[in-house]
């Protein structure tokens, strides 16, 4: 499985470590989505849209990836990625990590949001190993739910 990595200046460095951790330690398939510098002016929605439209085309080709963006609380980075049909993208900036795996049991959430200002290197590593290994349950209530959330948004008349 291919695990693209995208950062703005605020996740920069966590992302740099992360994509190492997840090279060397996890064994995975990574791809670096940028920034490739440190760039306080950097503006996160394109630097975050390439990891998204990756998974997204790996979808359209029936390829299994995940992303993980990182920016400093996260916030934006979710919202960009799941502008992307197809992204469902689960947002972590610490605590109980239960709800990394329920991200991708119940929500086979494909991209991970990091909120660097809020995680140590430990735990953004802890949340990352933990939300990788997780699987979809592929329950009917799960499917019919993601079919749902997956649907166009209907204006009301």
């Amino acid at each position: 499985m291919k695990v693209y990595f995208a950062a703005d200046h605020a996740g920069f460095s966590l992302k740099n470590e992360l994509v190492n951790f997840v090279r060397g330690e996890l064994s995975y398939d990574v791809e670096d989505c940028g920034a490739s510098e440190m760039l306080v002016s950097d503006d996160y929605p394109p630097i975050i849209a390439r990891a998204a439209k990756a998974v997204q085309e790996d979808i359209s080709r029936n390829i299994w990836s995940r992303a993980i963006v990182i920016g400093g609380s996260g916030t934006g980075e979710a919202i960009v990625a799941n502008r992307f049909e197809g992204v469902r993208a689960a947002l972590y900036y610490g605590g109980n990590e239960k709800i990394l795996t329920l991200s991708r049991e119940h929500n086979d959430a494909n991209v991970l949001s990091l909120g660097a200002r809020f995680l140590s290197i430990a735990e953004a590593k802890s949340a990352v190993r933990v939300w990788l290994a997780a699987q979809f349950t592929g329950d009917e209530r799960h499917v019919r739910r993601i079919a749902q959330i997956d649907m166009p948004a209907q204006k009301d008349s």
